[in-house]
């Protein structure tokens, strides 16, 4: 089986942890010869050393912008040209190359595009002619969550029985050493963390809106943004700019892995205010550090969060700011959700996640 480690290179965004979650335990799984690619010409030397143990590298160069054109306007080459003779394909965002014998499946991690275009960049477009290519070419789909599967099968008339949700785990807590690497505005001791690429459909306007009421007689507290800048950040700077608590509020920018958990750990709770998820993984990683979580209720978000966080509707930002006063105040409210968080995240693991993805390319691979 190959897998499209791409996301690994570079900034690594939730594909990226998913990719690595997902090789790391494929990787141990002996049932299973796992190799990984990467649709990259200047960045390919770079993937090896970023591989578990237990997952091969084998693959000529593959330029990624002419293979893309390729792919999209005539169906070839076929991925084995550059991997070798394998028996699944994993495409594992949104594109699947085109395969000579070979069973390909596809990761479809949100319908965002579908649902909300006027939240998505140009590139983030061309995914649903992608996906319904690959669909109509009898690609398997993968995808994180139940509700994006049910999302699939309506937006591109794909068959249930191809469609496969198969959740994402999540990494255990590290060790945590030493001061959290974080300065707070002066005067406050206490922080609500927000954490994810800043765009749109995160909604963190609307958070800063709700913040603001949290924070009127609230002196101590602040608000920490943790992510990098993606497509859309200046909505969010233009209302800082705006904001009369602008000045208890940190923009702290992507942080190294280590640097993060302190982070996280650190905070009164995670606050997760998107307009529209596929999986999410901040609140399962804040229930696993024993943070309690205020979420919206969007996409897969209660399906993954289930009872173990306080969910109120997408955009109601005086609900969200009333579920983030409630538990930054109610002890005893606060203590049930981190006890009920430690149980649920619990039950999110990359051992799980891998072994229904390789009953899903045993699938794919014996329907060939």
């Amino acid at each position: 089986m190959a897998l499209d480690a791409t996301p690994l290179l570079g900034v690594r965004t939730g594909v990226g942890r998913f990719c690595l979650g997902a090789l790391e335990a494929l990787g141990r799984r002996p049932d299973l010869e796992t190799s990984a690619f990467a649709v990259s010409w200047r960045r390919r030397d770079r993937l090896g050393p970023l591989l578990p143990p237990g997952i091969d590298l084998h693959q000529r160069a593959m330029p990624a912008r002419p293979l893309q054109w390729a792919w999209r306007h005539g169906g070839r080459p076929p991925a084995e040209w550059f991997v070798g003779a394998v028996d699944v394909v994993h495409g594992t965002n949104f594109v699947v190359p085109p395969t000579r014998r070979a069973a390909r499946v596809v990761t479809v991690h949100d319908l965002t595009v579908v649902r909300f275009p006027e939240l998505c960049d140009a590139a983030s477009l061309a995914f649903p002619d992608l996906v319904r290519r690959a669909v109509r070419d009898g690609a398997w789909v993968h995808t994180p969550s139940r509700f994006v599967a049910g999302e699939v099968v309506e937006a591109f008339d794909a068959d249930p029985e191809r469609v496969r949700a198969v959740h994402h785990g999540i990494a255990g807590v590290p060790a945590l050493s030493g001061p959290v690497p974080l300065r707070l505005p002066p005067g406050t001791d206490r922080y609500i963390l927000a954490l994810g690429t800043v765009e749109p459909r995160k909604d963190y306007p609307g958070l800063v809106r709700a913040f603001e009421l949290v924070a009127a007689d609230r002196p101590d507290l602040a608000l920490v943004i943790v992510g990098a800048d993606g497509w859309g950040a200046g909505a969010l700077t233009s209302v800082l700019a705006r904001s009369p608590v602008r000045g208890r509020i940190v923009r702290a920018g992507y942080l190294a892995e280590t640097d993060l958990a302190a982070v996280l750990s650190g905070s009164a709770l995670l606050a997760y205010p998107s307009i529209y998820e596929g999986f999410g993984f901040p609140p399962l990683e804040a229930m696993a550090a024993g943070v309690p979580v205020v979420a919206t209720a969007a996409g897969a978000v209660a399906e993954v969060a289930g009872d173990a966080a306080v969910l109120v509707a997408p955009g109601d930002h005086d609900a969200l700011a009333t579920a983030l006063a409630d538990v930054l105040d109610n002890g005893d409210h606060r203590r049930r959700l981190v006890d009920a968080g430690r149980r649920h995240a619990a039950t999110y693991t990359w051992e799980a996640a891998a072994a229904g993805l390789a009953s899903l390319y045993a699938d794919a691979g014996a329907a060939r």
